[in-house]
């Protein structure tokens, strides 16, 4: 940071330690500062947003009124460092470290499994631990509360909110319902050989440390003494372009207001901050009354209360609280509906950095709280030098109409919100992609008055939000309403006129139109209800009650903390104790994860002369490049050279993926150059400032259905067929045809794509730190990229933050554009692609498209189907056409049909090239077979599950490819899954609950699978180890396989332990390189443990068969004692293990192989219950059987089970990517695009490891990373099992299109009901949407 002449100090204190940053510059955040310039790098880079909760941090400060200590989460990424005098700042550094100690939180979060990849962790260690030094003894709900904004791709969220609930009061155990007993007793759980004892301890409770805030660090005093100095005087920070000034009496502020109008006031920088790193905006001047006491106060009158313009929503959801507990219910309608919708706005972090005055003021169209405060009629009271006035804040303050708006000098001091009286409703209505930390879809705030004593309207209010550019009123239609009596002729004047009213035009900007058209007038519904029913409660002779199946309609899903089990085999007792395999073991890692000292590789530190790499991507699907000027990007500071496809020395195209766009681009999001420049925001801007000339070329292809209609393919069809179909048809009761779209999957690993590129003074040597699960690809595109052979390029792989495929062939590519850069500079390279490129460029899982025609008799045994699958693949090969291969070979899933036949191929198109993501095309294509299952089921009124039963493979069967298998742990884990869940008793339930409700709906649903691992390339199973032992008999192990978070190396050194026969502490694994292992294999297809636990176990074998004799002669020494004599004997104590490889082939011109080394067996079964009104849906109980044959790891096996299945379920339901018709994606950062939550798990999640026999993998394990993906449509088909019964009470089709995801606009859409049929519909011929399906 520049020093800059009349500059104040900025003061504050990180960990306990003093900074004084005599140069701070407003436009630098906490998380650069604490990462780079003091490198404290626990805290994590992840969206730079705010909306992921990676970078928490706490802050603490003194209020000299109250003399208070607050501890606050915040979100470091934007939080400006400016902000930050007088206040304490403590990172995951700070809590505990394993230099010193660590902190109960670290210790249980890593020893209750929470942490996988380990890259989420230090956020939600800061999460728990601030909960906790506010709460010393927190609620079960606060603990899920205060997890709310923070994401986590790996665990799935049970054993995070687990390990925080150990810091709970309350009994966690569940005991069934208070009868003491397990509900998973003993006894009939293990039906399948009573003599194997199951277990369900992963953990042991005991080892904890007891928490002690006696022991926290105290807060400093000098910070105490400055925040009450009687002589504080304006601040001012001058940056390089920016500055920064901080007022410290409400007089100084005005004055300042009145000399800057423009200059934003900054408080929790939750909108501006996101709009100047998103939006490009730029403020040359900011005001920061922060901890200004005129700005934070709460006032309780005879009225109502009036709120400080600088208190947080946390803040504000306490005073609310307060005044709840205190009032009588009748003036407090306003207060409680504000209360719900603070519980999921946002997260923790956001709620408790922005500020209510900020709120108002802004006016975001997609406030939730707006609606509600106008709704109730609240007032905003203002000041300036001018002197003070009030604003109603009303539909012409939310609309921005000028004359209703603050003047540019006034500010905002606080906002009264008046008491609701006797006769007054008020309500706050929202719909969101899911239940907390997302935007509202659409959302509502709602009052109506009536004359005392009667339900005549008196005066009602309607406001909308994101429903236009503004929160809109619908103020003609409420006019037209006064007078008018409560009833349903009431009601159905009021849908129709607000539809009138308020008019979203087809092409919006946000899409989803016909929903959110429903959704104004059905939230209008549940408001109407709401007061019928409180009307009734008031006088119940004189206002009907409203009818008993409508009464669910009125309430949300609420919030629970997740519960559940996990099952798994016990440890044979006779095992030696010092063995670890089959034990649930920590990651080895998982301390390091917790404590942020766990190293990733923008972890590592700067490097001498390092230069930071921005993109330039392309903002055309397909086009010429006419020109690229890039003078002015390199006038700018800070830039030392732009990369083009000119510097590429050897191949720019390798293997048909293209580094650098040269001549035409064919994806937007395409990479056209990079910037190298001093700093990354320096790269940044000048990549902003290249300006690139296209011409148009056609077709620009984007959907599946263009590339047909083209005939835009990579490949020939793949194929595979068994009996004869054509033939079986003629023989069948019935036929029917189908199709179902599914659309694609983002990764969202949590650590972003990360290269860093070290060229060496000789031999034209570089070296590579990066994120990848294939180094050997990344070491072949480089070496391709800069014409040198292999062996000067080394690759280091030390830890991933996440990969799930999205990190297999993107790293070679982007780490080949590192490289050449770093080739041309003649500096490192440090390439970190920021949240919204890695989601643009990197792409993700194939969409689909999957057309079945299915013969089949009355009785549901189906002997003939055609299935066709076509996936869009982007408009690079990737791993396209081996994922339709994978499709192809997989489609039969756990179903034995004669006649079969499935053709696939991959279609090319102008959209970034898709890629491996877990499952690799499984969890797509079988959802076609789950679908076509039903709808045979719906032709022969059976469930589906009995259609499933009846057509499982049932003996030793052959494939459609002809490789024979054993269904039976597959019928096993079907019948436990339909047994232990009830599945039969629930199935009457839901069917019950539906009875009895109109507008919430209930479905129960199970799906069972046949899933494989490994390759059926043969080369591609084979695996290497270096193992060395040293002299001390420490021991290091190397293998090919990548660490992304599964445990891999923790079950390498488990397998180590068992074959060396020494105790885990004696092994060591550093890192994977291509220098110690070279052309290893990728880390993927869920055969890590597999291939190379073969590989450790056979260089350790080697070694004991040499240490052989000298145990022989001394059979009582110690193993170091052996070590020292094999030396001494010179005797080889270093040695490299090797695996062939599984003999897997597939020869597609016969169409027949041996493609799979075994198959892994599973079946889920999920019960949802879904909100017919808005869409929304809730995830009641899930329970999961998984053939693991013998876990090595059951807490690795277990934690990839659940992970994968919330994946999957996200997957399944709420994770939509949008593209405009132009194939330009909308969906790129955590705002626009929606993974799990810790509320969307289950409420109920029980998951059971199923013993069976695997002689063909080490120990008997099997692969379980990705079989729990496809897991996750058991919340899918639970879905549609609940629409169905919508549909049917009213009288609709019992088939419709099976579409995946299950958002909350296709299951609205698909309850049809009188407000559906109410809304105006467009012609689709007269507009262009604002986005499309690609699938």
């Amino acid at each position: 940071m520049a020093s800059v002449p009349n500059s104040d100090e900025l003061i504050f204190f990180v960990n306990g330690r003093k900074v004084i940053e005599k140069n701070a510059d407003p436009e630098v955040n906490l998380l650069y500062y604490l990462r780079k310039v003091l490198y404290l790098t626990g805290t994590k880079y992840s969206c730079g947003g705010g909306g992921c909760g990676a970078c928490t941090v706490m802050v603490s400060r003194y209020d000299p009124k109250t003399k208070k200590i607050h501890h606050s989460p915040v979100t470091a990424c934007l939080v400006p460092i400016c902000s930050l005098h007088g206040a304490a700042v403590t990172t995951v550094e700070g809590v505990g470290s394993i230099r010193t100690r660590i902190h109960p939180v670290q210790e249980r979060l890593a020893k209750c499994h929470g942490t996988q990849c380990g890259f989420c962790s230090p956020g939600m260690v800061m999460s728990i631990y601030t909960l906790l030094r506010n709460h010393p003894e927190p609620t079960l709900e606060q603990i899920t509360k205060a997890l709310g904004g923070n994401l986590c791709r790996c665990t799935g969220y049970r054993p995070i909110v687990e390990s925080g609930k150990t810091f709970c009061a309350e009994s966690t155990i569940c005991g069934l319902k208070g009868s003491g007993k397990c509900c998973m007793d003993q006894e009939e759980r293990s039906f399948v050989n009573r003599q194997e004892k199951m277990c369900t301890k992963l953990y042991n409770e005991d080892e904890f440390q007891p928490l002690d805030p006696s022991q926290e660090p105290i807060f400093p005093p000098e910070l105490i003494r400055m925040a009450e100095d009687p002589n504080k005087r304006r601040l001012m920070f001058q940056g390089e372009r920016t500055t920064w000034i901080t007022p410290v009496t409400l007089s100084d502020l005005l004055e300042l207001k009145a000399n800057f109008p423009e200059a934003p006031l900054i408080m929790g920088n939750t909108a501006v901050g996101p709009s100047i790193k998103f939006k490009g905006e730029f403020h040359p001047d900011f005001i920061s009354p922060l901890g200004l006491p005129e700005l934070y106060f709460v006032d309780y009158t005879d009225d109502g209360v009036t709120i400080g313009a600088g208190y947080s929503l946390a803040q504000l959801n306490d005073a609310l609280h307060l005044t709840v507990l205190e009032q009588p219910k009748e003036k407090t309608k306003t207060y409680r509906a504000l209360l719900k919708h603070l519980r999921t706005l946002a997260g923790a972090q956001i709620r408790n950095m922005a500020t209510l005055g900020g709120h108002v003021v802004s006016r975001p169209n997609f406030s939730d709280l707006n609606p509600i405060l106008a709704a109730g009629n609240a007032t905003i009271n203002l000041i300036s030098k001018g002197g003070e006035r009030q604003i109603p804040l009303n539909s012409h303050f939310l609309e921005r109409s000028p004359e209703a708006s603050l003047k540019s000098e006034e500010i905002v001091l606080s906002v009264h919100i008046p008491h609701s009286t006797q006769w007054h409703f008020v309500s706050g209505l929202r719909l969101a992609q899911r239940q907390e930390n997302a935007f509202a879809i659409v959302n509502a705030g709602m009052s109506v008055k009536f004359e005392d004593g009667t339900d005549t309207i008196k005066d009602l209010q309607m406001f909308y939000g994101s429903v236009g550019p503004t929160v809109v009123s619908a103020s003609q239609t409420c006019k037209q309403l006064i007078g008018r009596s409560w009833d349903d002729h009431m009601l159905s004047d009021a849908c129709r006129w607000v539809l009138d009213e308020i008019y979203i035009p087809p092409a919006a900007k946000g899409g989803m139109v016909e929903y959110r058209r429903t959704l104004i007038i059905s939230l209008l519904f549940k408001f109407y209800l709401k007061v019928r029913r409180g009307l009734n409660k008031k006088d119940p002779h004189k206002f009907p009650d409203i009818p008993e199946r409508y009464m669910s309609a009125l309430d949300d899903f609420p919030i629970k903390t997740p519960q559940g089990i996990q099952m798994f085999q016990c440890v044979d007792p006779y095992q030696s104790p010092q063995d670890p395999i089959g034990h649930p073991v920590m990651h080895q890692s998982a301390i390091k994860h917790a404590t942020g000292e766990a190293v990733f590789s923008d972890d590592m530190p700067p490097i001498a002369q390092e230069l930071f790499l921005a993109v330039t991507t392309s903002t055309r699907a397909h086009a010429k490049i006419i020109s690229i000027d890039a003078s002015e990007a390199l006038a700018l500071p800070g830039v030392v050279d732009v990369i083009t496809a000119e510097d590429v020395p050897g191949d720019n195209n390798h293997q048909g993926e293209v580094l650098y766009a040269q001549n035409e681009v064919i994806c937007v999001g395409q990479i056209v150059c990079t910037v190298a420049a001093d700093t990354y925001s320096h790269a940044r801007e000048a990549a902003k400032k290249v300006k690139i000339t296209y011409e148009d070329i056609e077709p620009r292809i984007i959907t599946i259905e263009q590339a047909l209609e083209h005939n835009s393919f990579f490949s020939i069809e793949k194929k595979v067929e068994q009996g004869n179909v054509e033939q079986a048809f003629k023989y069948v009761d019935q036929i029917i045809e189908g199709e179902a779209h599914v659309e694609g999957q983002e990764h969202f690993y949590m650590e972003t794509q990360t290269i860093l590129a070290i060229p060496k003074q000789e031999d034209k040597e570089m070296v590579l730190y990066l994120g990848t699960q294939f180094p050997s690809h990344a070491q072949e595109f480089v070496a391709a990229a800069l014409n040198i052979p292999r062996s000067r390029i080394a690759c280091h792989v030390k830890r991933i933050g996440g990969g799930f495929g999205g990190k297999v062939t993107k790293p070679a590519l982007l780490g080949a554009i590192g490289a050449v850069a770093a080739n041309k500079t003649g500096r490192p390279i440090r390439f970190i692609l920021e949240r919204g490129d890695d989601m643009l460029i990197t792409a993700g899982r194939h969409p689909l498209l999957g057309k079945y025609k299915i013969g089949f008799m009355n009785n549901s045994v189906i002997k003939a189907a055609d299935v066709e699958y076509y996936i869009n693949g982007g408009c690079t090969p990737d791993e396209s056409e081996s994922v339709t291969e994978f499709i192809v070979l997989k489609s039969d899933n756990a179903y034995y049909i004669p006649n079969f036949r499935c053709r696939g191929r991959p279609c090319k198109t102008n959209l970034p090239s898709n890629t491996a993501f877990r499952g690799y095309g499984f969890p797509e294509a079988a959802v076609v077979a789950e679908a076509y299952m039903a709808a045979v089921a719906s032709q022969c009124n059976l469930s589906p599950e009995e259609v499933k039963e009846i057509n499982m493979y049932k003996r030793i069967s052959t494939t459609a490819y002809k490789q024979t298998f054993n269904p039976e742990p597959l019928r096993r884990c079907w019948k436990e899954c339909l047994e232990k869940s009830s599945f039969s008793a629930r199935k009457l339930a839901t069917e019950e609950f539906n009875k009895k409700n109109y507008w919430k709906k209930r479905g129960l649903a199970a799906v069972p699978m046949k899933f494989t691992v490994g390759f059926p390339v043969a080369y591609y199973n084979q695996a290497a180890a270096l193992v060395h032992i040293y002299l001390d008999g420490s021991v290091l192990v190397t293998h090919g396989g990548c660490e992304m978070g599964q445990g891999l190396h923790t079950k390498m050194i488990q397998v180590a332990s068992r074959e060396l026969n020494i105790p885990q502490s004696y092994i060591h694994l550093s890192e994977t390189s291509t220098v110690t292992v070279p052309n290893a294999s990728f880390t993927a297809a869920s055969m890590g443990a597999d291939i190379n636990g073969k590989a450790v176990q056979n260089a350790c074998q080697i070694l004991m068969a040499r240490l052989q004799p000298i145990i022989r002669k001394n059979p009582e020494g110690r193993w170091e004692d052996w070590i020292a004599k094999a030396f001494e004997e010179s005797i080889s104590l270093s040695t490299t293990g090797y695996f062939k490889g599984y003999q897997t082939y597939m020869d597609w011109e016969k169409e027949k192989g041996d493609p799979y080394p075994y198959y892994v067996y599973g079946a889920s079964c999920s019960e949802v219950e879904v909100d017919c009104l808005t869409g929304a849906h809730k995830l009641l109980r899930t329970d999961i059987f998984m053939d693991a044959a013998f876990s090595i790891n059951p807490a690795l096996d277990i934690g990839q089970i659940e992970g994968a299945f919330i994946q999957g379920m996200g997957f399944y339901t709420i994770e939509e990517l949008k593209y405009s018709p132009e194939g330009v994606l909308y969906s790129r950062s955590p705002d626009d695009y929606k993974i799990p939550t810790v509320t969307e798990i289950p409420e109920e999640f029980y998951v059971t490891l199923v013993r069976s026999q695997n002689p063909t993998a080490i120990y008997s394990s099997k692969g379980l990373g990705e079989a729990g993906m496809f897991l996750g449509s058991s919340v899918l088909f639970a879905i549609f099992d609940a629409v169905t019964a919508a549909r049917k009470e009213r009288g609709l089709t019992k088939t419709f299109t099976l579409n995946s995801p299950a958002t909350p606009e296709f299951i609205r859409m698909t309850c049809m009901d009188q407000f559906t049929d109410m809304i105006p519909r467009d012609d689709p011929s007269t507009f262009t949407p604002w986005s499309i399906h690609v699938s």
